[in-house]
């Protein structure tokens, strides 16, 4: 997968932080884990964000599998400049509100199901439990979750799409492992300023996908079709010699 690409998921991970501990920090807040026993803590706390990790490569690799589609039809181009649309429109229904996706009545349905079961899973302590909190944790209606998605669809397959989001999640991931640590340090405010700039970002990476789209011949940000294939085809060429040597 390109560089560029991937750089776009740790800078969208980590640009989605704030965000992240504006939404799902009272969920990790909610866990009651204590400092008593210093290597369990902060073992539970990992076992948590691994969950949440792990649900958004899955998800990644459920988009990649429609991107591999795309690109197997000689319509990646395509997609690409769709997904930059799609993101902008995102960017732009999202001015104003707390976050796109409540606007959606389905996911506000799903949202409740989700936290139904969050709310029995925060009440056990065992290390199942903290994963398979993450795990649901991953699935809460998201709206920067939703974009890195629709961002992953571009990455062109399934491997792709999973490692797209799995970066995006550890871009995630010092945010969150941080708002147990140090409890909700952010004002109402703040939280309110950062999620004005969250639209920002998601019409500049739309843009940038619409760009990339258009291979205008620009080197990272719009490369042209064929070094787009040179790279695809040397990723396909490390997989298969990878398989290779384990035989």
């Amino acid at each position: 997968m390109e560089t560029a690409l991937l750089l776009s998921a740790l800078v969208l991970g980590i640009g989605s932080g704030f965000h992240c501990i504006g939404m799902c920090g009272p969920i990790a807040m909610s866990m009651g884990l204590t400092r008593k026993q210093a290597a369990n803590y902060h073992l539970q706390n990992l076992t948590y964000n691994f969950g949440r990790i792990v649900t958004y490569s899955l998800l990644g690799a459920v988009l990649g599998i429609v991107g591999e589609g795309f690109q197997v039809a000689g319509l990646q181009q395509y997609l690409t400049i769709a997904v930059g649309v799609v993101l902008i429109m995102m960017a732009l229904f999202s001015f104003g509100s707390k976050d796109f996706a409540s606007r959606i009545p389905f996911l506000s349905s799903a949202l409740l199901s989700v936290k139904k079961n969050l709310a029995r899973l925060l009440q056990k302590a065992d290390y199942r439990s903290r994963f398979a909190t993450g795990i649901l944790n991953g699935f809460l209606p998201c709206g920067m979750v939703y974009m890195a998605l629709t961002a992953s669809l571009a990455a062109g397959g399934i491997w792709q799409g999973a490692l797209f989001m799995a970066i995006f999640g550890l871009g995630t991931f010092p945010f969150m492992f941080m708002v147990v640590l140090l409890g909700n340090l952010m004002t109402t405010a703040f939280r309110i300023k950062i999620l004005k700039v969250i639209p920002v970002m998601m019409l500049v990476l739309g843009g940038l996908f619409i760009l990339r789209g258009l291979e205008l011949g620009i080197p990272l940000i719009s490369p042209k079709k064929e070094a787009l294939q040179v790279i695809h085809n040397s990723s396909e060429a490390h997989q298969h010699g990878d398989h290779s040597t384990c035989h």
